[in-house]
């Protein structure tokens, strides 16, 4: 198992075991309030009671959607099943407004109808202030376990049980206010606890609904706008991707999902775009981490692209070389050069017809050229065997050293090497030239070169001349 398996087996373990601890404690204070109600008369106790009820109903509610989020994606659910815990954290939310509305009923029960006076309070005191510590407790656990693992369940559960704290706070307040009113004759008092009762729920309900938004934003896909322009804004400024075409985001449990379509430039190789697309994953995940990202990219022209880049373009989309590509220009009209290389095996007229198709692909993508001349040259298609010719290298080096003296920018000749393949001589050479050269005159040296060179020794059919800077060859 990889090290990001085991992590998220542990935080799946972790979730499922705080949730369940969480559904025994609601089951066993809902237990001791309903036993402490019944045996002091305490309507508060037995409605908070009720409310505990509703607790032990959401904690199942969870421990169930944390097992069932966790369960990896299938072809019924490709997105995987995330999002059960924000329909969990749904029905809590609902819970937790069914049992405050309960609490105010009872409470204004209370007002219009006050019951008959308390009995044997110690019991009801001893349950409600054992709620308060486990509901404490309880709170914080879940709260570090959702922050841990960023489920949307558990951080309800957490603040159901923390809100519980208040309601319980407000029971053991009505009955503190009770006895007061019973031993020092004051019957107002016997208002207090519907009324704090009444103060808490209203609290709670409003948070309730800042909850609610939250589980239904998520169900609907909704996500902040400073995040997706936060995302948008950091995939832009990769270099190289053009601009953020569309972005779609969406959340499913703890896990994000990502769908974005760049503009890339069409004279991008499928190499360079897979660079791209790494580059635009990485800014993904600074804004969200570990999101699940899927890219899709669309070639575009980019404003400063040149007739060169836009031909070479049509070239790569055809997955074919272009090499010595130039431009003329006379009296106001285009005309491209450029040589072709082309798999040798290919017959003539499939090699004419693909030329003609690409040539036509051209003048569609560049309107501005008027004219095509294509040079077609072979490919090598197989794997060449040279053979060494000792006899003749002499001779050959001779000639090569002879041509590179007539050209003064030329520094020296070095590493020549003479080869056959079937009946062609192959000659291959380093040559080193001033570092401030441009490539434009470099070019115009080595074709210099080679010219002369093969006037000596027309017998070699082939020569490939690489360029160096002084400096290089001082290393």
């Amino acid at each position: 198992m990889s090290i990001e398996s085991s992590r998220v087996a542990g935080f799946s373990a972790e979730k499922r075991r705080v949730a369940l601890h969480s559904m025994l404690a609601a089951a066993a204070m809902t237990l001791l309030k309903l036993a402490a109600g019944l045996l002091s008369g305490s309507l508060g106790v037995l409605s908070d009671a009720a409310h505990s009820g509703l607790d032990m109903v959401g904690s199942a509610l969870t421990f169930v959607s944390v097992q069932v989020s966790d369960r990896p994606a299938d072809e019924d659910h490709t997105y995987g099943h995330g999002k059960f815990e924000n329909f969990s954290s749904f029905g809590e939310v609902l819970l937790m407004a069914v049992s405050s509305a309960w609490i105010i009923w009872e409470a204004i029960q209370r007002i219009l109808h006050p019951g008959k006076q308390l009995q044997d309070l110690g019991w009801p005191v001893a349950v409600v202030l054992t709620s308060i510590g486990v509901d404490f407790w309880r709170s914080r656990r879940l709260r570090a376990v959702a922050e841990k693992t960023g489920s949307s369940a558990l951080a309800t559960d957490a603040f159901h049980f923390a809100s519980d704290i208040w309601s319980s706070l407000a029971v053991l307040g009505g009955l503190g206010a009770c006895w007061l009113g019973v031993h020092f004759g004051v019957g107002w008092l016997r208002y207090a606890d519907p009324l704090a009762a009444v103060v808490v729920s209203l609290m709670i309900l409003r948070l309730t609904l800042r909850l609610g938004r939250e589980a239904v934003s998520v169900l609907l896909d909704e996500i902040p706008v400073e995040t997706r322009r936060r995302l948008i804004d950091d995939v832009a400024q990769v270099p190289g991707v053009l601009s953020v075409e569309q972005a779609r985001v969406r959340r499913a449990g703890a896990n994000y999902f990502a769908d974005l379509t760049l503009a890339l430039p069409s004279r991008s190789t499928f190499e360079h775009t897979g660079d791209l697309v790494r580059a635009a994953t990485e800014a993904v995940h600074r804004t969200l981490p570990e999101a699940d990202v899927v890219i899709h990219t669309e070639p575009r022209k980019a404003k400063a692209e040149s007739i060169f880049d836009r031909v070479r373009a049509v070239a790569a989309r055809n997955n074919v070389s272009v090499h010595e590509l130039s431009v003329q220009s006379h009296k106001g009209r285009l005309r491209v050069e450029q040589h072709l290389e082309l798999d040798e095996t290919l017959p003539l007229l499939k090699a004419h017809d693909f030329v003609c198709s690409m040539e036509a692909e051209i003048l569609r993508e560049v309107p501005e050229i008027d004219g095509i001349l294509t040079h077609i040259e072979s490919e090598p298609a197989t794997i060449e065997q040279p053979e060494v010719m000792v006899e003749k290298n002499r001779h050959i080096e001779e000639a090569m050293r002879s041509s590179a003296a007539q050209l003064p920018e030329i520094v020296d000749v070095h590493e020549i090497l003479v080869g056959r393949s079937a009946e062609h001589i192959h000659v291959t050479c380093h040559c080193t030239l001033p570092d401030e050269l441009t490539m434009q005159r470099v070019h115009e040296v080595i074709t210099a070169l080679e010219y002369r060179f093969q006037l000596e020794c027309p017998e070699v059919y082939r020569v490939t001349i690489h360029p160096e800077p002084v400096t290089d060859n001082l290393r």
